[in-house]
């Protein structure tokens, strides 16, 4: 017999509704309906990927580690060590060729001093801090197989590593502020205040001469963008920061070796290591910003590329640690 059709049969529309569930929510027309009123997918309540690491709470898990207590300490150590130098060397300048260079005026004052500080640790001192800020923060958490945990907390990529870059950076700024500041104070006492006796002769007041120290040591962070940006990619390519860390360290010594090979000719110029002391041009009685502008464009120039390389690595790297 043939099932009934039309009005009030079961193919009609008509036809009595599935027990529990409305007539429209049957057959095609229900399965659209429920479609249309299901929920469509969303993210937890709440959730916003712009909150997520906020720079305060990265900032206080890499202040609370030993390396950055460690590096803070012996930073703030190194001028007394120097001033202890001085006193057992007696302060008495050896008979030489008669150049006389920042060293030999380190113990005038205390503005003297801190130029000196700063020139005994630029060329390699003030390396180590960045590449351990930069290096270790992302390869660190690989090795400790955190990383997967925190890009599944969610945490966008791009989020993370802008996060760790700027706490680097930012723990990078304060080291390089900190042992000239540590070496003021700490020559102030020593050794007095007054204005900074230049080796070429001249002088400049200690106001002044305050203002152009401050210019160094930005130069000198910006010179050290290069070592930023090396061990920032390197920590995002490798899941050991003593990895990361040493091959930055490693390939800055390798440019300031390459500087030193004059054969190189002009070549040296796109060197980094090339224009490492070009912030001395601030101390002169006129100041100098050829060197400084020419070193920094370089600089900036080498980072902006390894950052870049950083991010675009990271943004398909298969994180498994």
């Amino acid at each position: 017999m043939t099932a009934p059709t039309g009005p009030g049969g079961l193919d009609g529309p008509d036809r009595p509704a599935t027990p529990g569930r409305p007539a429209a929510e049957t057959g095609a027309a229900g399965a659209t309906a429920l479609a249309e009123r299901a929920p469509a997918p969303a993210s937890a309540p709440g959730y916003r990927a712009g909150r997520t690491l906020p720079l305060r709470v990265e900032a206080m898990r890499q202040l609370r580690r030993r390396r950055t207590m460690v590096v803070f300490g012996v930073l703030a150590l190194l001028p007394f060590v120097l001033i202890a130098a001085f006193a057992i060397g007696g302060g008495e300048d050896e008979e030489g060729s008669g150049r006389i260079s920042l060293i030999d005026t380190a113990t005038v004052s205390g503005v003297n001093f801190a130029v000196a500080c700063l020139f005994v640790s630029a060329g390699f001192l003030l390396v180590v801090p960045v590449a351990l800020f930069s290096g270790d923060t992302v390869a660190s958490e690989a090795s400790w197989s955190s990383l997967r945990y925190l890009l599944a907390s969610p945490v966008p990529r791009m989020r993370l590593l802008a996060a760790k870059l700027t706490v680097a950076l930012l723990f990078s700024i304060v080291a390089m502020v900190l042992l000239p500041l540590v070496g003021l104070i700490a020559g102030t006492v020593a050794y007095g205040w007054d204005g900074l006796q230049l080796p070429t002769g001249g002088s400049l007041e200690a106001g002044t001469a305050a203002g152009r120290i401050a210019i160094a040591v930005c130069y000198i962070f910006v010179g050290q963008l290069v070592t930023a940006g090396l061990a920032f990619w390197l920590s995002t390519v490798t899941d050991a920061p003593l990895g990361a860390v040493g091959g930055a360290v490693g390939l800055t010594i390798i440019g300031n070796v390459l500087d030193e090979v004059t054969a190189l000719g002009g070549w040296r110029d796109f060197l980094p290591a090339h224009w490492q002391f070009a912030w001395i041009d601030a101390l002169q009685p006129q100041l100098e910003w050829g060197g400084m502008i020419k070193g920094s464009a370089v600089s900036v120039a080498y980072a902006l590329v390894l950052f870049a390389l950083a991010f675009r690595h990271f943004r398909n790297k298969d994180v498994v640690s």
